[in-house]
């Protein structure tokens, strides 16, 4: 195979992997959670050796997957409705 034949339509584009992406963005949100909170009581070790960017780095990856949360909710909330109102709202 040549990489033109990547780019230039002979090849269809895989399936979209399905998941439980609430559950996904949960899991990592609560990790760097979890990692802040482990670091933070050294926060004057880290201070000390210029490293204060690891628990920043930690505090914006849980703030990130609490924005995440929000977003990934809103998102399947939409998808059901979408789901819900192109059969007449009746169930599977």
């Amino acid at each position: 195979m040549r990489w033109g034949d990547l780019t230039d339509g002979k090849r269809e584009a895989p399936e979209p992997l399905e998941g439980n992406v609430v559950a996904t963005v949960l899991t990592g949100t609560i990790v760097w959670a979890v990692l802040f909170a482990a670091q933070a009581p050294f926060w004057g070790w880290y201070a000390d050796r210029g490293h204060e960017w690891w628990l920043w780095t930690c505090l914006a990856g849980t703030g990130l997957g609490l924005f995440g949360l929000w977003f990934v909710r809103r998102r399947e909330a939409a998808l059901a409705r979408d789901r819900d109102a192109g059969d007449g709202g009746r169930p599977d």
